[in-house]
């Protein structure tokens, strides 16, 4: 196995979206909980679309939450994290104990970085007697992003009681496993997730990461193509044998990896 730096796992697990769809994949908004479309755009044409489209109805009444919740999905698909965030704290002005609000805008804090806040608006956005596995895994997911690993896998295994073998939250866990350094428990983990019916492409993708970091680039390759095409997963597994070779470089917190996911929409 590699020897790797502390800070050589934080910088991958930047890459690795600690997130909604993969971990940090934080796990994408669901109907009901943070307001996510049912049948979501698929391009970036189509998000701008739908800006336009809730955008106007937010400013007719910028108080209705699910409009706000709409509004800011599509700001945040097109890279407008900061102007999503903006736009639910307004809503959550006037809707203090709407938990699907509260639920939207604690993940688009957690996108800017806001981590504290995030935690403290996710902790009103279900509660302990109703718990919600989504928010259980978004707050997982801040938490692996400030360094309480142990912390985040509790909120993961509350989660994956409410919700056995889904696929974000193990995907999530699996990457928490491998920032606590557990390399093996980190690919068992993702290999679990990768199996379930449904795993978005982003789960065998932080499996090939996992598995690449023990050496194993030809597997990592191998598994990277079951979601991207083959030029993407070779790009992925070369920039990531550049990282092992070069770890003295992170040192400087290099940044654009091919790897980097999106955090979900």
């Amino acid at each position: 196995m590699h020897r790797f730096s502390a800070r050589l796992l934080a910088s991958i697990a930047l890459m690795a979206a600690l997130a909604a769809g993969g971990c940090s994949t934080m796990p994408d908004a669901a109907p009901g909980t943070t307001g996510s479309i049912a049948s979501a755009p698929h391009s970036e044409a189509d998000w701008r679309r739908e800006m336009a489209v809730w955008g106007q109805r937010y400013r007719s009444n910028p108080r209705d939450a699910n409009v706000a919740i709409r509004y800011a999905q599509a700001l945040r698909a097109v890279g407008q994290r900061s102007q999503a965030a903006a736009v639910l704290e307004q809503a959550a002005i006037h809707n203090p104990k709407n938990r699907a609000l509260l639920g939207a805008y604690g993940r688009a804090l957690a996108d800017n970085g806001n981590f504290k806040q995030a935690l403290d608006v996710l902790a009103r956005a279900h509660t302990p007697d109703q718990p919600d596995w989504r928010i259980l895994s978004v707050q997982g997911a801040v938490l692996d992003q400030i360094g309480r690993h142990p912390q985040a896998q509790q909120h993961y295994a509350s989660a994956l009681r409410l919700m056995p073998d889904e696929p974000s939250v193990l995907s999530n866990l699996g990457l928490s496993y491998a920032l606590s350094k557990d390399l093996p428990q980190a690919e068992a983990t993702l290999r679990r997730a990768a199996a379930q019916p449904g795993a978005a492409p982003k789960v065998r993708q932080n499996l090939a990461l996992v598995v690449g970091l023990q050496g194993r680039f030809q597997e990592a390759e191998t598994i990277a193509r079951g979601a991207l095409s083959s030029d993407e997963a070779a790009a992925n597994v070369a920039y990531l044998r550049q990282m092992l070779a070069q770890q003295n470089g992170w040192k400087k917190n290099r940044r654009g990896s091919p790897l980097t996911p999106s955090t979900g929409t």
